[in-house]
C-alpha cells in the first residue's frame, strides 16, 4: 500500500502503481478534479501542483517521485480560495474560458515563494503554462498585485 500527503492529508492509496501519473492520483483515485489534463506531455502546465512547495507537472511525475513528500493542489492552496494570488486574480479578471488558471495560480505562487517581487522578465520566464485565450498581460498584472500583497 502506498501513502501519499496532498493538502495536509495522508491518503493510503490502494491497488495504485507507483508509475501512475500524479495528475491521474490527484483525479481519478481522490477525486481532486482542480487539477486539469492538458497535454499530458507537460508541454502546457494546465496540470501544475506544488511538490514540496516546487511547481511539477502532474501529468508527467510518477506517483514514485512524491515518496514522503507534500502535494499541494489547487484545493489546498487557501482554504478559502483567498490566497493572494487568487484574490489578484479575480481582481484582475484574468480567466476567460478557466481551463489553465489552476496551472497558472500554482505557477505563480510557487514563484512567489522564490521570488517575492518578481520583474516582468522573471514572470515571463516563470509563467511558461499556455493560455489559449492570451490573457498574458493580465496574469503579469495579477502577479504583481499579488508580490504587493505577499510582501506586505
Amino acid at each position: 500500500m502506498t501513502k501519499i500527503k496532498v493538502n495536509g492529508v495522508t491518503h493510503e492509496l490502494q491497488g495504485v502503481s507507483e508509475d501512475t501519473p500524479l495528475l491521474w492520483v490527484l483525479r481519478d483515485t481522490l477525486g481532486l478534479t482542480g487539477t486539469k489534463y492538458g497535454c499530458g506531455i507537460s508541454e502546457c502546465g494546465a496540470c501544475t501542483v506544488h511538490l514540496n512547495g516546487e511547481a511539477v507537472q502532474a501529468c508527467v511525475t510518477p506517483l514514485s517521485d512524491v515518496g514522503d513528500g507534500e502535494v499541494t493542489t489547487i484545493e489546498g492552496l487557501s482554504t478559502d480560495g483567498n490566497h493572494a494570488v487568487q484574490a489578484a486574480w479575480k481582481a484582475h479578471n484574468v480567466p476567460q474560458c478557466g481551463y489553465c488558471q489552476a496551472g497558472q495560480i500554482m505557477m505563480a505562487a510557487a514563484l512567489l515563494k522564490s521570488q517575492p517581487d518578481p520583474t516582468d522578465e522573471q514572470i515571463d520566464k516563470a509563467m511558461w503554462n499556455i493560455c489559449r485565450c492570451g490573457t498574458y498581460l493580465r496574469i503579469r498584472a495579477a502577479i504583481k498585485t499579488a508580490a504587493k500583497e505577499v510582501n506586505q
